[in-house]
């Protein structure tokens, strides 16, 4: 477990929540509210949830997201809950760890699928359109490139990325100066993300460059 991880234990108690503005070519697509909070389930053992919803729909067809995402104290996904609605109708995906496996079924209004991922090592759940779960992401991050497995449940695939801790570096967020750690995953179909956090270990900012997107936090209120 990273230094910037213990400290973000230490800092957020039992949860923390925010807003992440989605940007596309510089223009807001979406907002992204998202929960972070602890789940104690037995006297010694606690899990962490992230519930996270996200609606685009701004020149283009209505899309909610809103998946719930349970992972264990060694940050693999334990279950996930997550009510998709979009054009082609609604869908409700839940995964569930079992036996050295990522069991994933999907369920519409006529047809239900299920497909199993082999959990051999280091595994997060993405989206390609939800950026909170990225936090899962970072957790993985140290100087030295660790490879991990991502599952992208909505379309069924499976990558192989590699993410890396740089140390602290000079950017902006909402358009002012910042010094932010800085967090790279790269092998999968998004090209290079990078990931931005802040001392306490939230994540505050994510740039795709092959998708010309950004996502940044906004500031509490």
């Amino acid at each position: 477990m990273s230094a910037w991880l213990v400290a973000l234990l230490a800092l957020q108690g039992a949860a923390d929540e925010g807003t992440l503005v989605i940007r596309e070519d510089a223009g807001e697509v979406a907002r992204e509210g998202f929960r972070l909070s602890t789940v104690q389930v037995g006297e010694h053992v606690q899990h962490w949830k992230l519930v996270t919803n996200v609606r685009y729909g701004r020149g283009r067809p209505v899309v909610v997201l809103g998946p719930a995402l349970e992972v264990g104290p060694d940050s693999q996904p334990v279950s996930l809950e997550y009510d998709v609605i979009e054009p082609q109708g609604p869908e409700r995906i839940l995964g569930q760890q079992g036996r050295a496996r990522f069991v994933v079924r999907t369920l519409g209004r006529r047809t239900e699928r299920a497909r199993e991922f082999a959990l051999s090592g280091p595994m997060v759940v993405l989206d390609d359109s939800v950026f909170a779960l990225y936090r899962f992401v970072a957790w993985y991050a140290r100087p030295v490139p660790r490879a991990l497995a991502a599952i992208y449940p909505r379309s069924g695939r499976r990558e192989a990325l590699t993410v890396q801790d740089l140390g602290l570096a000079a950017t902006t967020l909402n358009r002012d100066p910042a010094t932010l750690r800085h967090v790279t995953v790269t092998g999968g179909a998004a090209g290079d993300v990078h990931l931005w956090l802040a001392p306490d270990g939230r994540l505050v900012k994510i740039e795709i460059p092959a998708r010309h997107l950004s996502v940044e936090r906004l500031p509490a209120a």
